[in-house]
């Protein structure tokens, strides 16, 4: 049985941008295309209903190529158990205020037993700093926590 992995919104962005400028984001957009090519059908690959919003916005061109990338993805629903512990996740300190919506990404995996939350987001998300106060505070209201990673830490068995 295959393990199931959220696909956050950067890593649909990094897929479909043209190819950045600056060295570390195009290593990343590079190491996205290739986890992409060569190891996204060792998963089965879900997205919600925040991941659609985000991937909308913007750039209307852009916002269809990412809209593309995730047309046929299932897709989990928002649902009030998961704004609750995205609530608390943000109220007990590991996201802040600001950041709700990388909240609601970790409680979406957590209510909805997801083994990992692939994601760019090394501020909030896969964050060394933050990773055990997120973990604890998802485990203290009975779920298991999501592995959060990149794309990098998921390119072999």
């Amino acid at each position: 049985m295959k393990k199931k992995l959220y696909i956050e919104t950067t890593i649909i962005s990094y897929l479909t941008a043209m190819t950045s400028s600056n060295p570390i984001v195009a290593g990343r957009q590079a190491l996205t295309r290739e986890w992409w090519e060569h190891r996204r059908t060792a998963f089965d690959l879900l997205v919600s209903e925040l991941v659609f919003e985000e991937a909308a916005a913007g750039d209307p061109k852009a916002a269809k190529r990412r809209l593309d990338y995730i047309s046929g993805m299932d897709s989990l629903h928002i649902s009030d158990e998961a704004v609750m512990l995205a609530e608390a996740l943000v109220g007990e300190g590991p996201i802040p205020s600001e950041y709700g919506e990388d909240a609601l990404h970790i409680a979406l995996c957590a209510v909805n037993g997801i083994d990992f939350l692939m994601t760019w987001n090394c501020r909030h998300l896969a964050n060394a700093f933050h990773r055990h106060q997120i973990e604890a505070a998802v485990e203290a209201r009975g779920y298991r926590c999501p592995v959060i990673c990149t794309p990098e830490e998921l390119m072999e068995d």
